[in-house]
């Protein structure tokens, strides 16, 4: 059966009244046919002072009711480390933890803790200090491991957060609670719901990049499901657009041979007007993403060229991000690429790194992994700081959870140390936008096992960054399938001690 025929025959009174004037279709329309003005879409509340109101007038779409503040950041990088990155070997000095190496772990610690199969019950386990000593860096005195060297020296840039807590024990539910607020697929990510909310700074580039990589020759790398980036009930032009490693960074972004853009331009006018008509007969959202679609995909065949040419970086910027900066697909290279598209007015650049998961390969893969994303991780804050950007662009560095302080494998196989998942207690950091810098912010036991000091679970973590960008977490909401749906669910609480 004809799609549009089916979707004709769905059509009820409710959901006639549901597109009329007020409907999402037409909302969907309204900010397509206005492109320098602000939607209204479904949500409560509205700019509590003339900042605000004027911040929002210089976007492009979103809603008008927000900012509900003066936002402390305008954009988000965020540095997610697939696979879990070990807090107890990077960031959470533990001295117990070094003096019981190869004791069993406490039950006491332990008692009604619920961790990954491949561990199963962990009474017996041997604890396993850290792999690589700990010092106190900068004037904060914050502890880094020698594995971080380069993120040592930015550490008064640096906010930590040491007491987070996640409900998952397993990657792909861990990943996606982190960035969309469940564990399930089907949920708008965090990308996507800024930028339904606060629009874009910019028409020539998506409001919400990703960009992955992975170390190479590595045996721990983690798959990177599209809904990491997806957009969920939430209209589907709001999803993230993935740049490739390889190649041009997005798919038939050239035209093909004979095709002259001028010719481009006249098939895309006649394509919108067919597209027009059938959103006015049907009011399918869809049809109005394909139309915003096209469009971005028009200016990006200008706009990606010119962001992808390294030509115009300086060598010291490019040595300041290390080797691999100029090879595409690397994380250095997506650092630097970050920078580039904050500069260019995108809103949330979410950069993906596989390869974390160190389950047998502790003393190998873990220096790889922290060879490859250390140094790129420093220059990004360095960067952004010596362009003046910081202020206003946070920067998150962390990954779904934590590993755990004992052992998993043969206490006598050295090269085959590794560390299972650990959901209980781990650790990020944050920098700019906002945040107070050279602080550490909670703390965990003695084993870095249990949170023993200001808690913070993902929903608190997701509101306080909502907050940093003007957003009060609880009034920015959407409405699918009968009810009021939100980043943080009913959940999460703003950690104000960590606010600068």
């Amino acid at each position: 059966m004809n799609p549009l025929f089916e979707h004709q025959q769905e059509i009820n009174r409710r959901s006639v009244l549901g597109r009329a004037a007020t409907g999402v279709g037409a909302a969907a329309l309204a900010t397509l046919l206005k492109e320098d003005g602000i939607a209204e879409q479904i949500t409560a509340g509205g700019p509590s002072d003339s900042n605000s109101k004027k911040a929002a007038e210089q976007r492009f779409g979103g809603i008008s009711s927000l900012p509900h503040f003066a936002p402390k950041a305008k954009r988000v990088i965020y540095l997610f480390q697939n696979g879990a990155p070990t807090h107890v070997d990077l960031f959470d000095w533990k001295p117990e933890l070094q003096r019981r190496h190869q004791e069993p772990v406490p039950s006491s610690y332990i008692q009604n803790r619920r961790f990954s199969t491949m561990t199963g019950a962990a009474d017996g386990k041997l604890l396993l200090a850290p792999v690589e000593p700990f010092s106190q860096r900068g004037e904060s005195g914050a502890w880094v491991s020698d594995f971080m060297p380069h993120t040592a020296k930015v550490v008064d840039d640096l906010c930590f957060v040491k007491s987070l807590h996640t409900e998952q024990v397993n990657h792909a539910p861990a990943i996606n609670f982190n960035l969309s607020g469940g564990e399930m697929p089907g949920r708008p990510t965090l990308g996507a719901w800024l930028s339904y909310g606060l629009g874009t700074a910019t028409q020539e580039l998506p409001s919400f990049v990703v960009m992955t990589s992975i170390t190479k020759d590595t045996t721990c790398g983690q798959i990177f499901y599209d809904f990491y980036w997806g957009s969920g009930f939430l209209p589907s032009r709001y999803q993230g657009v993935k740049l490739r490693g390889s190649g041009d960074p997005v798919l038939y972004v050239s035209n093909p041979k004979g095709m002259s853009r001028e010719m481009r331009r006249d098939w895309l006018d006649d394509i919108a007007a067919i597209n027009q008509i059938k959103l006015e007969q049907t009011g399918d959202p869809e049809i109005a993403t394909r139309i915003a679609q096209y469009e971005m995909s028009f200016r990006m065949q200008a706009s990606v060229p010119e962001l992808a040419d390294l030509s115009d970086e300086s060598q010291e910027t490019l040595d300041l991000y290390g080797p691999g900066v100029t090879e595409p697909g690397t994380f250095a290279h997506n650092c630097l690429m970050a920078r580039r598209l904050a500069e260019r007015g995108c809103g949330f650049i979410q950069l993906m790194h596989a390869g974390w998961d160190q389950h047998n390969s502790l003393t190998t893969e873990l220096y790889n992994q922290c060879r490859d994303t250390d140094q790129p991780s420093a220059a990004l804050v360095q960067d952004l700081k010596q362009r003046g950007m910081l202020d206003d662009t946070l920067v998150i560095w962390g990954g779904e959870f934590g590993r755990t302080p004992f052992l998993q494998g043969d206490i006598n196989n050295r090269a085959r140390w590794g560390r299972d998942h650990h959901p209980y207690a781990y650790t990020v950091w944050m920098a700019g936008g906002g945040v107070k810098p050279g602080i550490s912010y909670g703390q965990t036991d003695d084993l870095g096992i249990n949170v023993a000091e200001n808690p913070v679970h993902v929903h608190d973590f997701q509101a306080t960054l909502l907050h940093l960008l003007g957003i009060e977490h609880e009034r920015f909401t959407y409405r699918f399938q009968g009810r009021q749906f939100r980043l943080t669910d009913v959940h999460g609480n703003v950690i104000r001690d960590i606010l600068a």
